[in-house]
């Protein structure tokens, strides 16, 4: 029989402690053994919130780490290198481009979006929500571009 554990860890940094520990302790599963391979799992993720699952074989007490991708928010927050997001039209938290963009978008696994441009309208939309621009620009008029077609020479299409 498997259990399934979602925890919500920082890339790199994940611990014994709450969640995770308590979690495991009754499963019979080396809790240290695990946040070692959590941790190397999420070491490219530093500095952000990564989802992962932990799904233990509760017969045979073996588990096995499945590492999500972390949240767009914390990926535009990465390539735009700041802290928080929240800026104004007048005082945008960040910029970022274009390119840093798609490429977010290409690692979206789990995006809704059907299309490469689907994924990466919904990747702007994120920087609206954050205050951020693209390519100084502000994210509604990226948006009307890429509806437009303006940057499909960048998507492949």
């Amino acid at each position: 029989m498997e259990k399934t554990i979602d925890v919500i860890v920082d890339g790199g940094k994940a611990t014994a402690g709450p969640p995770l520990g308590p979690a495991l302790g009754p499963l019979g599963i080396n809790a240290g053994k695990v946040v070692a391979d959590i941790n190397n799992a999420t070491k490219d993720f530093s500095g952000m919130k990564v989802p992962v699952k932990v799904v233990v074989d509760t017969v045979k007490k073996e588990y096995r780490v499945e590492v999500g991708t972390p949240p767009t928010a914390e990926l535009i927050k990465k390539e735009a290198g700041i802290e928080k997001g929240a800026g104004t039209r007048e005082a945008p938290a960040g910029n970022i481009s274009l390119e840093k963009l798609i490429r977010i978008s290409k690692a979206k696994s789990n995006s809704l979006g059907k299309s490469l441009k689907d994924t990466l309208k919904e990747v702007v939309g994120s920087c609206q929500s954050l205050g951020v621009t693209i390519e100084g620009k502000p994210p509604k008029i990226v948006l009307r571009e890429i509806n437009s077609g303006a940057h499909d020479s960048l998507l492949r299409v």
